[in-house]
């Protein structure tokens, strides 16, 4: 072998650290987007319906976020592959913006263009509601809580 063949045979150490990173974030976000089909399952958008679960679903994830990021960063020292798990994979798995794109053309597709521009608006607007409610309640709570 030559010398570029056996470098280019070598894991890099950046990549090498990151291994663990990317472990985590693949776990969790397979763990995240299967109780997201679960949901879709459970509670079904039926055909010419308003796509609730999945709005539900986004503000639901944004929600947790917002507390779990005032735990971690505000309240307690986290294991350092707790937040790509958790946050990046889990939460980034369970909430969707794909399927929520889809559901805006499918509402739009489906001839009901006011729905799809309500839906389009609502779920960022609600998400963003969720993260910063979630996140005020967290830390009025902890600071009520600390002696």
């Amino acid at each position: 072998m030559t010398a570029p063949e056996t470098e280019s045979l070598r894991v890099h150490p950046a990549v090498r650290a990151q291994a663990p990173v990317v472990a985590v974030v693949a776990l969790g976000g397979g763990a995240g987007a299967a109780a997201r089909y679960a949901a879709s399952l459970g509670w079904p958008t039926p055909p010419h319906g308003f796509p609730w679960t999945i709005l539900w679903v986004n503000v639901a994830g944004c929600a947790v976020i917002g507390v779990f990021m005032v735990i971690i960063t505000e309240i307690r020292t986290a294991h350092p592959l707790l937040r790509p798990f958790f946050g990046t994979g889990v939460l980034g798995g369970f909430t969707t913006f794909s399927t929520y794109a889809v559901d805006v053309r499918d509402l739009f597709d489906g001839g009901r263009p006011g729905t799809g521009l309500v839906y389009l608006a609502v779920t960022p607007l609600a998400a963003l509601a969720a993260v910063w409610t979630a996140a005020s309640a967290t830390r009025r709570v902890l600071i009520r809580r600390q002696p």
